[in-house]
């Protein structure tokens, strides 16, 4: 098994990746915050139980298969680069400047665009707790997705198909892996509609585009790429809804795809397809 994982590297990491996190998802998604089939209903309302029910399979999986997965096939060494991607946060603070009010700044524009009318300025409550709950989402969301999605397989995917490619692999592959989640009210519930998916998936591919461009310009720091994912998950979950309460909560989702494919678009154009990729394929 070590020579296979050794030969099939990537292979290893999304079938471990996939199959960590939904068999650590299967109960939330059978209990009665899911299809019901089992008589349990996860504690804490919406946010406990989906942080109950959400993120431990979330954390084992990409995560997790990226460790297992590196510490095979290269061992110490590549252990150590890994840790270098994660803890580069010396980028220049322009950097974090971008990320920061950028994410926002484009919500804020496709927000606008769908409601037909300026946001309601933010509270001083909503901007005080604007940081902390960017921070929580870093340790949550960030630190369960980005080291596998973005630390691991976008390296070597890079290096073998260039950057567009690899981003219109990993992109969807990124997306498919949260699709059990729609069975659960994570995602709208047993009753949802092919739509919401669908959107979400292309959502991901856009928004995956956007993440390379900065994974690649930034020197691949991953705490830079976070902070991006995490950047939009905070405004969407905090901001949003105070600030375009003519709203409903469904159209957060045309929110993101807008932006996201506006980002996507753009960088395209601009890069001619290169995303930043600096380096010759190998």
């Amino acid at each position: 098994m070590r020579g296979n994982i050794r030969r099939r590297p990537l292979i290893w990491f999304f079938a471990l990746a996939y199959g960590l996190s939904w068999a650590a998802w299967t109960p939330y998604i059978l209990s009665e915050n899911g299809i019901g089939v089992w008589d349990f209903t996860f504690p804490g309302g919406r946010a406990g139980s989906q942080l109950l029910g959400v993120l431990p399979g979330a954390y084992l999986g990409p995560v997790t298969a990226a460790l297992l997965v590196t510490g095979i096939t290269e061992g110490r060494a590549g252990l150590r680069i890994w840790r270098g991607r994660m803890t580069r946060f010396r980028v220049g603070w322009r950097w974090y400047l971008l990320v920061l009010l950028s994410v926002p700044t484009a919500l804020v524009l496709s927000s606008t665009a769908l409601a037909g009318r300026a946001p309601v300025l933010p509270s001083a409550t909503l901007l005080a707790a604007y940081l902390p709950a960017l921070l929580a989402q870093m340790i949550t969301t960030g630190l369960a997705e980005e080291p596998g999605w973005r630390e691991f397989a976008m390296p070597r995917m890079q290096n073998r198909y260039g950057a567009l490619t690899a981003t219109l692999i990993v992109g969807p592959l990124w997306g498919a892996w949260h699709l059990p989640l729609f069975l659960t009210e994570w995602g709208g519930g047993p009753d949802v509609s092919w739509i919401e998916p669908t959107e979400f998936m292309a959502t991901t591919i856009a928004f995956s585009v956007v993440m390379t461009w900065v994974f690649n310009k930034s020197g691949e720091s991953m705490p830079l790429v976070m902070l991006l994912h995490c950047g939009v998950n905070n405004y969407l979950s905090t901001a949003w809804s105070d600030m375009f309460p003519s709203l409903p909560t469904s159209q957060a989702a045309h929110t993101f795809f807008l932006a996201a494919g506006a980002g996507a678009t753009i960088l395209l154009i601009a890069t001619r397809g290169r995303l930043g990729q600096a380096k010759p394929l190998t």
